[in-house]
């Protein structure tokens, strides 16, 4: 079992930043993959941003440029650090992991509880 705990989520002006924190615990956290997704009211879950157990990263064509993902498996940490921040960008965000590669797809063994990001513009 690997649990996972968001943070960071709140409410900004549209052009601001906000850095979201994931914390990992249970199983060795450098052997999964860990991704970042989001949901917006009345839609789908949707990829955000993905990195694997060896820094590789894989993001959404609509976040390129603006965030990054990043993990320190030293102290089971996985982050999303979210720049110039769109009203599009309003969603529950999710921390997720599985084994192996990075998917752009919900296949996912474990999820967050999810951490609120609302972008006023």
């Amino acid at each position: 079992q690997v649990q996972l705990v968001e943070s960071g989520g709140g409410l900004v002006q549209a052009g601001g930043s906000l850095r979201l924190p994931c914390l990992a615990s249970g199983r060795t956290f450098s052997n999964y993959a860990m991704g970042w997704f989001r949901q917006a009211p009345g839609k789908e879950r949707a990829f955000v941003a993905g990195i694997n157990w060896s820094g590789t990263t894989l993001y959404a064509d609509s976040v390129k440029g603006r965030f990054t993902i990043s993990r320190d498996n030293a102290k089971n940490m996985v982050y999303l650090q979210m720049n110039s921040l769109k009203p599009e960008d309003t969603a529950d965000y999710y921390c997720a992991a599985r084994p192996g590669t990075v998917a752009t797809v919900a296949r996912y063994d474990y999820w967050g509880h999810g951490t609120q990001v609302t972008v006023s513009s």
